[in-house]
C-alpha cells in the first residue's frame, strides 16, 4: 500500500489522507539491498538505491548490477547518475528491464569524483546539458522519472527553480532538493526555506531533502519547504527504521522504538545480507561503515573501545555478529563470555 500511495503521488493522483511520503535518500556506498529492505520493513514510503554510474550499468558492470538490485523492495527505484545522454538512457533501460519502477536522475551528488566528470551536481552549471540528459532518460523508459538536485552550484547560481520548471516541461514526475549548494558539500544547515522557490515554481512533487534526523525535523522541514514529503539521509544509517517512523507519526500514528533484541537482529541481518550480497571479503569491508553507525546508536560505551576497534577490523564474520549482539544486548559485557582471540 506504502509502495502504491508513492506512486500515485508521482502520478499526481495521491490521496493526502494516506499520509507524507517519507522516503530514503540515495546514499553512495550505504544504502544497499539490505538496508532498503530492512527500511521498507519498517513503514519507509519508498527507499532508492545507492547512486548507480549509468556508464558502468551500461557495461555490464558486476558490481553496479549489485547497487541497482532491488529484489524484494518494491516500489523498486534506481538512481543513475552520468553526465552523456546516451549511456544515461540506457542505463536506465537495462534498470526497468530488471524490475525498476522508478528512475531517479542525480543531479545532486556534490563529490568530487563525481563532479569532476561532469556528473553529479556539476550538471547544475550546465542547465542546457541537464535538460537533455533528462530528455533522453525520460524517452528511453515507460515509468516515473524523477531528478534530485541541490540548490545549486553555489550561492550565486541558485537555480534549482529553474531546473525543476525543466524537469517539469520534460514530463518527469517528481523533484528532490538536498537543502544545500554543491560548494557547501554537508557543511553548516540544511536550508529548508530556500526549498519553498522550488515547490512554488512547479507543480509536480517536491520532496525536501537535509539534515532530517527527528520527527520534529520532519515537521519544521515541510512547514519551511511547502514540500510534498521528505527524503531522510544520513540520519537512517544505524537505524532504518528512523524513515518508517516518521512516516508514522506523520500521518498521526505512534510507533515505538525497536527494542535493543529488535535493534540487534536488524544489524545481524544487515550484516550477513551484505556478506550474502557481495561475498565475504567484500561484504565484511561494505558493512563496516555499517557496523560503526548501529554500534554508535546502541548508546554511550555499548561496546568498550578496544572492541569496537576489533568489530571494525575483523575479517571473521562470526566474530562481528557476537560483538553487534553485545554491543545491543549486554552494553557492560559482564555476562557474556570472552570471544577469545579468533579475530
Amino acid at each position: 500500500m506504502l509502495a502504491d500511495h508513492y506512486l500515485s503521488v508521482l502520478r499526481g493522483d495521491g490521496d493526502p489522507a494516506e499520509g507524507v511520503p517519507v522516503l530514503l535518500a540515495p546514499l553512495s556506498g550505504v544504502t544497499d539491498l539490505y538496508m532498503r529492505r530492512i527500511a521498507r520493513r519498517h513503514g519507509a514510503t519508498a527507499v532508492v538505491s545507492e547512486m548507480v554510474a549509468a556508464a558502468e550499468l551500461a557495461r555490464g558492470d558486476a558490481e553496479s548490477q549489485l547497487r541497482s538490485e532491488g529484489a524484494g523492495v518494491s516500489p523498486h527505484v534506481v538512481q543513475l547518475a552520468g553526465c552523456a545522454q546516451e549511456p544515461m538512457a540506457r542505463a536506465a533501460r537495462i534498470a526497468v528491464e530488471a524490475g525498476a519502477d522508478v528512475i531517479d536522475v542525480n543531479m545532486g551528488c556534490p563529490a568530487k569524483t563525481v563532479t569532476g566528470g561532469a556528473a553529479g551536481s556539476a550538471l547544475m552549471r550546465d542547465l542546457d546539458n541537464a535538460e537533455r540528459l533528462l530528455g533522453a532518460v525520460r524517452d528511453a523508459v515507460d515509468v516515473p522519472v524523477t531528478v534530485k538536485m541541490r540548490l545549486g552550484w553555489d550561492e550565486a547560481s541558485l537555480n534549482a527553480a529553474d531546473l525543476a520548471q525543466r524537469a517539469e516541461r520534460l514530463g518527469l514526475n517528481a523533484v528532490t532538493v538536498h537543502g544545500r549548494t554543491r560548494q557547501q558539500f554537508y557543511k553548516g544547515s540544511a536550508d529548508w526555506s530556500a526549498i519553498r522557490a522550488v515547490a512554488q515554481a512547479v507543480k509536480i512533487p517536491v520532496f525536501a531533502n537535509g539534515d532530517i534526523t527527528s520527527i520534529d525535523g520532519a515537521r519544521a522541514c515541510l512547514a519551511a519547504s511547502g514540500a510534498a514529503g521528505v527524503m531522510i539521509g544520513r540520519a537512517a544509517q544505524g537505524r532504518p527504521w528512523l524513515v518508517g517512523a516518521i512516516a508514522a507519526a506523520l500521518a498521526g500514528q505512534a510507533r515505538p522504538e525497536p527494542s535493543r533484541a529488535e535493534r540487534a537482529s536488524i544489524a545481524c541481518e544487515h550484516y550477513e545480507g551484505l556478506i550474502a550480497l557481495y561475498g565475504a571479503a567484500m561484504g565484511v569491508r561494505h558493512a563496516r561503515k555499517h557496523l560503526a553507525s548501529y554500534v554508535d546508536h546502541a548508546g554511550p560505551g555499548a561496546l568498550a573501545a578496544p572492541e569496537r576497534a576489533r568489530l571494525l577490523t575483523t575479517t571473521e564474520p562470526a566474530v562481528a555478529l557476537e560483538l553487534l549482539r553485545r554491543a545491543f544486548l549486554d552494553p557492560d559485557g559482564s555476562a557474556l563470555e570472552s570471544l577469545g582471540e579468533a579475530a
